[in-house]
């Protein structure tokens, strides 16, 4: 029986930061971690074209000046591999590497009121036990595996973005079938296009999608380690948790459209996220959401030289930025090439797998060497619903999520006490830059350990009433935007059977950094403390 203060479950940037932070304070801290190495979502999601969304510059950790020196990273947007170097390199930098147990996935949690402890079991069968145990599994760690007729025929290769071969893939001079155009499918189908023979992109809901302008990054570099202490402050203080010029924002039905056109010309040529924090208004007028819709919409046509297919690349039936908006190298140029055919699944499903391809229903046969699936995650939830889970009451906490996520603040869940969640659902999360909330949530999770420890304290659970304010509050937040409107998986609408609810909470990153930080300043309001 291994017995610790703390169990932390993932080894990505969230697990590894709370291991350094709780060690230094002297707990005696584990990790658990399913996968061979660190780096949690950069570790499994390999696929060719894999890049973050947010600048480098930003995404990366704040907490250690040295470190924030000391890193070259060498494009604007960094790919996979410079992105787990990096991990790999901030856990040999601390010493992390001793205390993470690999290759382990936790398969149970049992807490016992007698002892007021969490029991882990996990798939090495080592029996593991801890007066707190911290769930920082990720947002987008559960892939989405849609079951399709006949795919155990297919002769050929099926590949998935979520868990790409470590060994890589070779697709050069392949007949590729590419399924899903999210963020994982059009870096993908960008990177894949110039060497396979053929490609088929199968779409069932169009993206929109704004470009990268993705380079070396030597200037952007210097200009942020000269003021890095201004730039971190910016973005804990900002809407998305990074710095979008976001003082600049002004409602758009209110500007004239000369000035409209300048202003997302501007942020379309700088590229990125930030193309919509131009208009305070974008997520709560639908005026105003339509004109920045079609500006992209217009760009779109630009870029694809083809009308009608640049028609069905163009997203009609969802408001701009409802969805994550993609960052993209040349996606809707790949477009263009002769040996790449776009096939609409609005129009034309999929009916079944053979072991030549794919067939849809209008009985086309779509011959295939590879089929790529970009079929996504069960966001926010998936990971701990994976994980059977059993609180105070020996309630199930997937029976307490069954028609959507309960938790105080996005960090804990009542009925499970000592159990807290990293940038869990009803938190900013995946509507921010996740380095930003990461480092908010495992600052506030070891404050409170702390707080407990040196106040004679060991168990700490949301008061029931603190979370139905706060799932209300998320609700209605949401609800003051156009953001439910999207068939989003912020909304769990890509899991079959899962229930819909808006699952972050759309307040913005320094709206919720000032609550939370607040709630813990008058004694952790909300919270029980025993």
């Amino acid at each position: 029986m291994a017995d610790h203060d703390v169990i932390v479950i993932g080894a990505g940037f969230a697990g590894l930061y709370q291991l350094h932070r709780l060690r230094a304070l002297g707990f005696d801290t584990c990790v658990v971690e399913a996968g061979a190495d660190v780096g949690g979502t950069w570790y499994w999601n390999r696929y060719p074209g894999a890049r973050c969304d947010i600048e480098s510059v930003e995404y990366s950790y704040s907490f250690d000046t040295d470190l924030e020196q000391e890193w070259d990273w060498s494009e604007r947007y960094a790919a996979q591999p410079e992105i787990l170097a990096y991990a790999r390199h901030v856990t040999d930098r601390y010493d992390l590497r001793a205390h993470i147990a690999f290759n382990t996935r936790v398969e149970a949690m049992r807490w016992s009121e007698a002892t007021e402890r969490w029991t882990v079991t996990a798939s090495d069968g080592v029996p593991r036990t801890a007066r707190y145990v911290i769930a920082a599994t990720g947002c987008l760690s559960v892939p989405s595996r849609p079951e399709f007729e006949g795919l155990a025929d297919f002769a050929g290769e099926v590949l998935w973005t979520s868990n790409w071969p470590h060994e890589g893939a070779d697709l050069a001079g392949k007949r590729v079938a590419v399924i899903g155009t999210g963020s994982s499918g059009l870096q993908t189908i960008t990177a894949i296009a110039p060497q396979v023979a053929s490609l088929t992109v199968f779409q069932r809901t169009p993206s929109y999608a704004v470009p990268a302008h993705n380079g070396p990054i030597a200037d952007r570099l210097a200009e942020a380690r000269a003021r890095y202490p201004e730039r971190r402050e910016i973005s804990r203080a900002s809407f998305k948790g990074f710095d979008c010029d976001e003082d600049d924002q002004v409602l758009l039905v209110e500007t004239e459209e000369d000035e409209i056109v300048r202003e997302l010309d501007r942020r379309w040529d700088d590229g990125g996220l930030c193309f919509g924090s131009g208009f305070s208004d974008l997520l709560k007028d639908a005026d105003a959401n339509e004109a920045v819709a079609e500006y992209v919409r217009g760009r779109i046509r630009e870029k694809v030289k083809d009308p009608e297919l640049a028609e069905r690349l163009t997203p009609r039936t969802y408001p701009i930025a409802s969805k994550r908006m993609c960052v993209d190298t040349g996606y809707y140029e790949v477009f263009n090439q002769g040996h790449v055919t776009l096939v609409d699944l609005t129009e034309h499903p999929i009916a079944r797998m053979t072991g030549r391809g794919i067939v849809t229903r209008d009985g086309t046969v779509h011959d295939a060497d590879v089929i790529v699936m970009a079929t996504g995650f069960d966001a926010m939830t998936g990971a701990l619903n994976a994980i059977d889970i059993h609180g105070a009451n020996g309630t199930a906490l997937r029976e307490k999520w069954a028609h959507g996520p309960r938790t105080y603040l996005g960090l804990m869940s009542a009925g499970f006490p000592n159990l807290f969640t990293v940038t869990g659902p009803q938190s900013p999360s995946v509507l921010s830059n996740m380095m930003t909330s990461i480092e908010h949530h495992v600052d506030w999770i070891t404050h409170a350990l702390a707080h407990l420890r040196e106040n004679g304290l060991h168990r700490m659970e949301p008061d029931p009433a603190a979370e139905d304010n706060w799932v209300n509050t998320t609700n209605d937040v949401a609800d003051l935007t156009l953001m439910p409107q999207a068939a989003s998986w912020y909304m769990g609408a890509n899991i079959p059977g899962k229930q819909r609810v808006f699952m972050p909470f759309v307040g913005g990153v320094g709206l919720y950094r000032d609550l939370t930080n607040g709630i813990a300043i008058s004694n952790y309001h909300g919270f029980e403390l025993s």
